[in-house]
């Protein structure tokens, strides 16, 4: 009797650890695979909030003044061959529309310089010795400049400006024909360079007069 007890006692006691043994594998079992499906998560997160931060470093985020509205967010990469034009199409005008004022010749070519690398500020060194800009204030005359073009090709980076320089006298109007050319290079955003674009190698290509039409005097 004692001998049975004792048996069922120790069949007991083997059941019981088999119990706990199979419990202890179920909750190492659980454990594992939250915790392979936690890493799963945070993997999963990472990889969508980094799609998200390059798509928004892709984009450019226009604001109505200082009014931290809805923007509608343009792809800059796309945009970029409209930005570059319009920075080509500024360098010119602020270099070659001047009128009869030292001071503002000054201004105008200290904006167009932060546009352009040294060769920008070679070529206004030259017309200055040539005494381009003097002509300008004892003629009394005003630079209009126009666009016809912007020629790009933006896998090399290149531009060639296509315009027409109105210069107005005293005694004539002169019609001229201008073309440049040059490259583009991408730098970082300014308030001097909004486009985040540098003019390299500027050349002038042409710049011949078209017509020279005198003006009555009285």
């Amino acid at each position: 009797m004692l001998q049975t007890r004792t048996s069922i006692l120790i069949k007991l006691f083997f059941m019981i650890i088999k119990n706990i043994e199979a419990k202890v594998r179920l909750a190492t079992l659980v454990s594992v695979g939250s915790l392979i499906m936690a890493v799963l998560i945070v993997g999963i997160n990472s990889i969508y909030a980094y799609r998200v931060v390059a798509n928004a470093r892709k984009s450019i985020y226009i604001l109505d003044g200082d009014l931290p509205v809805l923007a509608r967010q343009t792809d800059a990469q796309l945009n970029r061959p409209a930005e570059y034009r319009a920075h080509v199409n500024l360098y010119h005008s602020l270099f070659f529309s001047l009128t009869p004022d030292d001071k503002f010749m000054e201004y105008q070519m200290k904006k167009a310089m932060y546009l352009v690398d040294e060769s920008g500020m070679k070529q206004y060194n030259d017309l200055k010795e040539n005494g381009f800009f003097n002509s300008i204030l004892s003629s009394s005359s005003v630079l209009t400049l126009q666009t016809d073009s912007v020629m790009l090709d933006a896998k090399r980076a290149y531009f060639r400006y296509y315009g027409k320089l109105k210069i107005d006298r005293r005694s004539s109007t002169v019609i001229r024909s201008l073309i440049t050319e040059g490259y583009l290079k991408d730098i970082p955003r300014s308030d001097n360079n909004p486009h985040g674009v540098l003019i390299v190698n500027w050349k002038t290509l042409e710049n011949k007069d078209l017509q020279d039409v005198a003006k009555n005097s009285l």
